[in-house]
């Protein structure tokens, strides 16, 4: 079956918060360098200098590619592309509140650049392809078709730490609306 990108089945079976998180608030980020879909190489720690917004996805999918089999089944698995267009809808008000914004997946950089031409998509998006922050983070991950992947989760990073988790993520279409929403909280 041919998926819609954009809208989520009624049906997705929901996360739980199976506590793999958990070590992360308050974490110190490692000196490790990232490739982007412009084609620079980041170092996390710098990034977490100012404040920082990283989501985490598993996977995006190509317009007109059959959904994987088992695919919705996981909880948590789909909306990678819900999730980012909503930080791209919402991408103005992060910057007026002084936050950069990074999308991150297992994929390969050359996969990502082609997502963010067809989206539209304002902000770069980091490549962990070899897992070397998802090591050193120890972040929750699953195995899907021979692949290790990234769950959907959201730092905040400042002062070169991460400073809130949003784990886990679901619906994925308001992510980035429950994110503001904290970060405007924690502005009052």
């Amino acid at each position: 079956m041919m998926k819609d990108l954009f809208n989520l089945p009624k049906d997705l079976p929901v996360p739980h918060d199976d506590g793999a998180t958990d070590h992360l608030e308050g974490m110190s980020l490692p000196s490790l360098v990232l490739h982007t879909t412009e084609d620079r190489e980041v170092n996390i720690r710098n990034l977490a200098k100012q404040p920082t917004i990283i989501f985490f996805y598993p996977r995006t999918g190509v317009p007109n590619e059959s959904v994987p089999e088992g695919w919705d089944m996981i909880p948590g698995a789909r909306g990678c592309t819900p999730q980012s267009c909503g930080f791209r809808d919402l991408h103005q008000e992060f910057k007026t509140l002084g936050y950069a914004v990074f999308g991150a997946s297992t994929q390969t950089t050359e996969f990502q650049q082609e997502f963010v031409e067809r989206n539209h998509i304002p902000f770069e998006i980091l490549s962990d392809e070899d897992l070397a922050l998802t090591e050193a983070l120890e972040l929750p991950t699953f195995e899907f078709n021979g692949e290790t992947l990234i769950k959907r989760m959201v730092l905040i990073l400042e002062n070169e730490k991460i400073e809130k988790v949003f784990y886990p993520v679901f619906p994925p279409d308001k992510n980035a609306e429950v994110v503001l929403d904290w970060i405007q909280s924690q502005l009052k």
